[in-house]
């Protein structure tokens, strides 16, 4: 058996031993699990113990699970909640954020550079969150739906500016291009919203217990759809990833309860059951240790790298914190701001591929990225306060009781 092919089954494992790991430190210190994923991905690396080494076959599945957790976060999100002035506000934050830290990259690297490293630290990693929130059970409060707002803009954005700026394609044809997928994804969620679903719910229902699973079917065939349209325009697959997630939720908004629930739960168990740790165990398996302890300069760099996510996107995450929000609710919404991983990976590697940003510097933004996932959300959940809420909701006790 090949390095390779022992990864195949190691991945896995390590799957199963994260959500364990997460379980059996919670008593004493509520991790989310992703930090769990990440840091077997590095344990297991060929930086390291060298017991999993990439292959094409985790390559793909990785690329998998990360537009499943864009569709996740696609799906997610309640449109009705995120606009008018949540919106504005969110936006107007990023591109505060996007100017601010393309000026950090003008200090940093050349030309194209400074906008890959500008859109990675304007970036909040919605999908990472998305989990956390839903754990915590956040995404209905009105602190889980700032924080939604700004991950959705923050999200959406930089994919909107990677496919202008990034692309291989002049700006003013990129923009032509990205502004025919608007349309075309327009027009997809136009039809979702007024055609009626009834026999789609129907069919659903009907094969929710069977062999067929139309519902899942028909996920996977809206993401290879949407991801497909967006590769063949040469924009980045994740728009058409989190496109696909937004239709999703139209289509699903008018099905009976039960219905949606239980296909929501299928979902679910492909999304963070299957790919999506896959996605973040193979993003520590592929991180390049060596490459960063070798170089003084961009080992450096990630502290500073991690300190700009927190200003950037922190100070610009107080535009949309609500009125009269305590220190302790403005500091926990900031810090998940300044939660960015995926996109960060996605920017980076465009950079590294097109030679427009060092690889050391690549891999500096990513470890930066790391460990905002790593420290970022727990320490805003711990300032956030719902020890004793979530300890009550897991025993099901009432909350007077506590």
């Amino acid at each position: 058996m090949t390095a390779s092919d022992f990864g195949l089954v190691l991945i896995p494992l390590l799957a199963v031993a994260a959500p364990l790991l997460a379980r059996g430190i919670r008593p004493v210190l509520r991790v989310p699990i992703i930090v769990f994923e990440l840091v077997l991905g590095i344990l297991f690396s060929p930086a390291v113990l060298g017991w999993v080494e990439p292959s094409q076959v985790l390559d793909k599945l990785s690329d998998f699970g990360l537009a499943m957790l864009f569709f996740m976060a696609g799906n997610e999100i309640d449109f009705r909640a995120v606009t008018g002035k949540p919106l504005v506000r969110a936006s107007f934050g990023w591109v505060l954020s996007l100017a601010l830290g393309i000026a950090v990259g003008f200090l940093i690297a050349p030309d194209e550079g400074m906008v890959v490293i500008g859109i990675a630290l304007s970036s909040t990693a919605l999908g990472t969150l998305m989990p956390i929130l839903r754990d915590a059970r956040e995404l209905d409060t009105p602190f889980g739906k700032v924080v939604t707002t700004i991950g959705a803009v923050g999200e959406f954005l930089p994919l909107i500016a990677v496919s202008i700026f990034l692309s291989t394609r002049k700006t003013p044809v990129a923009a032509a291009i990205l502004l025919t997928f608007v349309i075309l994804a327009g027009a997809v969620i136009l039809i979702a919203r007024r055609a009626p679903h009834g026999r789609l719910h129907a069919v659903v229902r009907a094969t929710l217990h069977t062999s067929e699973q139309f519902g899942v079917r028909f996920v996977l065939l809206l993401i290879a759809g949407l991801v497909g349209l967006s590769v063949v325009l040469d924009l980045d697959m994740l728009l058409g990833a989190f496109v696909a997630g937004a239709v999703w939720r139209i289509i699903m908004a008018r099905a009976p309860k039960p219905d949606a629930e239980a296909i929501e739960s299928k979902i679910e168990a492909i999304a963070f059951g299957l790919l999506v740790p896959i996605f973040f165990l193979y993003t520590g398996v592929t991180f390049d240790l060596d490459l960063l302890i070798a170089s003084p300069v961009a080992l450096a760099m990630v502290p500073l790298f991690l300190i700009a996510l927190l200003v950037i996107r922190g100070a610009a995450a107080q535009l949309s914190a609500p009125s009269g929000a305590s220190v302790r609710e403005r500091t926990a919404i900031g810090m998940l701001a300044a939660t960015g991983l995926p996109i960060i990976v996605a920017v980076t590697a465009i950079g590294v591929d097109e030679k427009i940003l060092d690889p050391a510097m690549a891999a500096a933004l990513v470890g930066a990225g790391m460990l905002s996932v790593l420290a970022f959300p727990l320490i805003a959940m711990t300032l956030r306060g719902d020890r004793a809420r979530l300890d009550a909701v897991e025993r099901d006790l009432p909350l007077g009781e506590l």
